[in-house]
This record gives C-alpha cells, sequence and structure tokens, in this order.
C-alpha cells in the first residue's frame, strides 16, 4: 500500500476530507447528540420548576396572611389543650379542684380514681369526690366548676342536709366544723384527647 506523502495531491485531500466527515459524524453520534438528548431532558425539567416557581409565585403576596393564620390556629390550638389535654394530668386536675374548693369555702375530704373510659375522640376520667361545707357555699362550688378552663361534669350528685357520718353515701366519717351543714358525693368527670395533634 502507498504512503500518504506517495499519493496524488487530489487522494490526499479527498483522504483527509473523508476522514475529518467520518469524525465529525462519530463525534455527532456518540457526543453531540447525547449531550443534546441530556439538554433537553434538562430543558424540559427546567421548564417544569419554572410552571412551579410560576405557580407559586401566585401565593406569594398571601404568604404573610398565611403565616398569621397559622399563628392564630396554633393559639386556638394551645387553648383547647387547656379544655381538654392531650393527657389525663391526675395531678393538675385535683389540684384545680381543690383550688376551686378552697376558694369556694368547702372541703373535698376524699378522691377515688374510677375506671377511665375510652371513646372515638376523647377519653374520660371520672373521679368520685366527698365534699361538706356550708349550703351556699357548696352552690358556689359548683358555680365555680361550671366555670373552670378545663371541661369537668358532675354527675351522680347526693347531697345531705345534716353532716353525719355516712350521710349522702359519704365512706368517711370526718370532723365536721360548726358551718359545716351539707354534706356531698359526686362523680367529678375530666376528660383528655386521644387524637393525636401536632405539636
Amino acid at each position: 500500500m502507498a504512503k500518504f506523502t506517495d499519493m496524488p495531491a487530489k487522494m490526499q485531500m479527498l483522504t483527509v476530507a473523508g476522514v475529518l466527515i467520518g469524525l465529525t459524524i462519530a463525534a455527532w453520534y456518540f457526543y453531540y447528540q447525547p449531550t443534546a438528548d441530556d439538554n433537553a431532558k434538562a430543558a424540559v425539567e427546567v421548564k417544569k420548576v419554572q410552571d412551579q416557581n410560576e405557580l407559586l409565585r401566585t401565593f406569594e403576596p398571601k404568604l404573610a396572611d398565611m403565616n398569621r393564620q397559622i399563628a392564630s390556629l396554633r393559639d386556638q390550638l394551645n387553648e383547647m389543650k387547656k379544655i381538654v389535654p392531650d393527657e389525663k394530668l391526675a395531678d393538675q386536675f385535683i389540684e384545680m379542684m381543690q383550688d376551686t374548693a378552697q376558694a369556694a369555702g368547702i372541703e373535698i375530704r376524699r378522691y377515688s380514681a374510677r375506671n377511665v373510659a375510652t371513646r372515638e375522640f376523647y377519653t374520660e376520667a371520672p373521679y368520685d369526690l366527698e365534699l361538706d361545707g356550708p349550703y351556699y357555699s357548696m352552690l358556689n362550688f359548683f358555680d365555680r366548676v361550671g366555670k373552670l378552663e378545663r371541661i369537668v361534669n358532675v354527675g351522680g350528685l347526693k347531697v345531705a342536709q345534716k353532716a353525719t357520718p355516712g350521710a349522702a353515701g359519704a365512706r368517711g366519717a370526718y370532723a365536721y366544723t360548726a358551718n359545716t351543714t351539707v354534706v356531698a358525693t359526686c362523680t367529678a368527670t375530666s376528660f383528655y384527647s386521644t387524637v393525636a395533634l401536632n405539636k
């Protein structure tokens, strides 16, 4: 086979042109075409992101208002947790009832926890109470319980006018004060949520 330099000039030119055309075709198929395909895919992705950005831009003016609404809803949720907490919080319930009784001028002599009753969205936590004190103080106590921040239902109320052992179904015998005119037993039920809420 003849050397490249021994070929006529016209053949040399055609050979160089053929090699260049072959390299160009190879470069197109193996480099430029995959790159062009990748660029086309990237352009589609960029268009999607741009469309999403345009959609989100419509909400941008409303962002401050939405943040205010979220803050307001969080405040409402915290208030609701005071009314119906996430946990039983028996200690807080007893302390709240004791403070209410003391403010009304009566004595709560006994708390007995009963079995909790689970419902679909909440759980009932009932306590049997024995109370005594002056009649109007007793009325004041139940009025105050009705106005507590936390929901408390009072049921099964029994009242006896004489402060004697066993009156109104009381289990204990206590040293009643001179101004104690009524003895009462009841079931006070508090509630707590069984629904998981975001904190």
